[in-house]
């Protein structure tokens, strides 16, 4: 898997969706069965089993234009190009590695696509749709095979699986006056104090001092002058990161936490955003609540508010406290086990931040 924080691979999107189900054992043919493109710019498929799907997507360049595509386990007998029409140049059939099937979307140039809002359900265990864009135009279907649910009484199994998108043409990091900036960044709890525990034992110290790594780095190669309140499992008390802050007299405070519902809910999921006081608190807090948002879709908004936290309530500069999900919560404690999408959340933490300075100053 390609580095995220390796910039030269960021003139790139790719996009995973990982299903819930086991990863079957490669079989000697695709477990893709049936596909059809229709005419509203949904794409329907059928598997011949409960598939491990990954699917991806990558914007245009000079040579192609998006395309978007889903790898299936098991090889494609043969390989093959269809015709599009429409918003659609090309759909292609191949065998990219040994083992694997992959169904290739191309999209004509100008397309509107809008990936974030992607997600892809499954209907039951064989069938799955995903709706790519709204056609404004006559456009007719594409497809091979009929793509249909299985006949019988079948429990509907409805996965969602979001995509997420890891690069710069969504997420692209704006440009500041170099060595001009300095923020500091506040991974809460660490040492002998874990903060919130979720599913599966994933503690909040571990995922926030990860993030803000992440974070620190992609600032830093923007020219940003970047401290951590603490860069290890250290024991560090509230005033100690105030004065911390304070002492260096930063231009702004983040405090990174992850959440905890009572009762270690599961269904309770969420972000959200704190600032203590001022429109440069609120509008710092906004920028980094949207583009948080933007690449956990699904994970509720539970907005900007004020609060009164010790470290943003007693910090001299502009000070937010940003919660990335629960991790009591079955949507985001899922996503937030996974390192992939801690990349994600730093990466879109560090564009609210460089928004924030970009108009400051």
């Amino acid at each position: 898997m390609l580095n995220f924080l390796n910039e030269k691979f960021f003139r790139y999107i790719f996009v995973f969706l990982l299903l819930n189900s086991a990863i079957l054992p490669l079989r000697a043919s695709s477990a893709l069965a049936a596909w059809a493109l229709k005419n509203n710019g949904v794409l329907e498929l059928r598997t011949k089993s409960d598939a491990n799907l990954k699917a991806f997507f990558q914007k245009a360049n000079q040579i192609y234009g998006d395309r978007f595509w889903i790898d299936f386990p098991g090889e494609l007998k043969n390989p093959r190009k269809i015709l599009g029409n429409g918003p659609i140049k090309e759909i292609r059939l191949g065998k990219p590695i040994k083992g694997k099937t992959r169904l290739v979307i191309e999209f004509e140039k100008e397309i509107n696509l809008k990936p974030l809002t992607w997600r892809m359900i499954g209907t039951d265990q064989n069938t799955w749709r995903i709706k790519l864009f709204s056609p404004n135009y006559s456009f007719k279907t594409i497809g091979e095979g009929i793509v249909r649910k299985k006949a019988g009484n079948i429990k509907v199994d409805k996965k969602s699986i979001f995509i997420n998108k890891r690069i710069n043409d969504f997420l692209e990091l704006p440009e500041v006056k170099r060595n001009k900036f300095f923020v500091i960044v506040d991974p809460g709890h660490g040492g002998p104090d874990p903060g919130a525990i979720g599913i599966g034992g994933i503690k909040e110290t571990d995922v926030v001092l990860e993030v803000s790594k992440i974070i620190k780095k992609l600032l830093s190669e923007k020219g940003v002058k970047v401290r951590l309140t603490r860069n290890y499992e250290v024991d560090l008390d509230l005033p100690q990161r105030v004065d911390f802050a304070n002492r260096f007299n930063s231009d702004i405070f983040v405090s990174i936490h992850a959440n905890a519902s009572r009762g270690k809910r599961k269904d309770i999921n969420g972000l959200e955003t704190f600032y203590f006081r001022g429109w440069r608190g609120r509008t710092l807090a906004k920028r980094i609540q949207r583009q948080i948002l933007r690449v956990s879709p699904g994970s509720p908004d539970r907005g900007v508010k004020q609060g009164r936290f010790y470290v943003i309530k007693n910090t001299k500069m502009p000070a937010v406290l940003v919660e990335i999900g629960f991790l009591t919560g079955r949507l985001d404690a899922r996503r937030l086990e996974k390192k992939e999408h801690r990349k994600r959340i730093a990466y879109a933490i560090a564009k609210g931040i460089l928004e924030y300075l970009s108009k400051t100053g």
